[in-house]
């Protein structure tokens, strides 16, 4: 993605995920001789139950009106599950149909950031619709640097050395995370936060590139995060991805350890050293340095 957003989005994600189907996953006979990987134009549209020359249209973005029962049609041509489908829809929709986000700063609310204040034993922050960190709690701090405000996650998941040696399941972790900010930015793909974050990832990660050429779209809420901690050792952390209601996209993200645990032991450990001081909501110290970018 460049400066300015491609109009033929939906024909993007068409290719995107039509080279991710297998011939023999649709039911197709492969007749060998395949010069592009997955299904051909004209074996999805057989398989949606519409003509070659339509479709052609659509995925070169000359047809910018399919109707939803065309599109449900090639959805499940293309084995698309229901979030992808629902996207699927979002791009499609007309431009002048979209409802549009506000373009105001994102902020915390008072009651969040006090809320999260309160958990002494659960690291929680909040990121923005973009993954930019709005407020965290001095654990989560602790836990990493890049969970403090005025970071970003998935720019840090890439291009900080420090989060793959962090993180124990970084292919896994990075393999999550573009699906997931493809689900938050949906058809709003000229927000200049997201253009800016999509772009500079482009021009610096090739593994980046290589998820978001995907089209994957996927909201996990929940999951394991396994951590190697440079003060407490081996940490394994349930993770929960909370929506704010009326916040636009804010999500609240929590960590907990399975009680009785060695990890909930070194969490402990890990909160006595940075408990934050007297009215302070910050840590007591600094846990991690982050590198400096080049």
């Amino acid at each position: 993605m460049t400066a300015t957003a491609d109009a033929n989005t939906l024909g993007r994600y068409l290719r995107a995920r039509r080279a991710l189907v297998q011939p023999g996953q649709a039911g197709v006979a492969d007749q060998g001789n395949r010069r592009v990987p997955g299904l051909r134009r004209e074996e999805v549209a057989f398989l949606a139950g519409i003509s070659s020359d339509y479709y052609n249209r659509l995925e070169q973005g000359r047809d910018h009106n399919p109707s939803e029962q065309v599109l449900l049609a090639i959805a499940r041509a293309l084995q698309l599950d229901e979030e992808a489908t629902a996207y699927l829809l979002r791009i499609a929709a007309p431009a002048g149909t979209r409802r549009r986000r506000s373009r105001q700063p994102e902020k915390a609310g008072e009651g969040i950031r006090a809320l999260i204040g309160t958990w002494p034993l659960t690291p929680a922050y909040l990121h923005g619709r973009y993954m930019d960190v709005l407020a965290a709690n001095s654990l989560a701090v602790a836990l990493s640097p890049f969970n403090a405000p005025g970071r970003n996650g998935i720019l840090a998941a890439f291009l900080e050395p420090e989060m793959r040696e962090l993180h124990q399941d970084w292919e896994d972790m990075t393999a999550r995370i573009v699906p997931y900010l493809r689900s938050v930015a949906g058809a709003d793909i000229d927000d200049p936060r997201l253009l800016e974050i999509v772009g500079e990832l482009s021009l610096r990660s090739e593994r980046f590139r290589r998820l978001w050429a995907r089209q994957d779209v996927k909201h996990q809420t929940s999951g394991t995060s396994l951590l190697l901690h440079p003060q407490v050792g081996h940490l394994e952390l349930r993770y929960e991805k909370l929506l704010v209601p009326g916040t636009g996209g804010q999500t609240l993200i929590t960590y907990h350890a399975e009680p009785g645990s060695a990890s909930e032991e070194r969490l402990r450990l890990l909160a006595g050293m940075y408990a934050p001081e007297q009215g302070s909501g910050t840590p007591a110290a600094e846990p991690l340095r982050p590198s400096r970018r080049p």
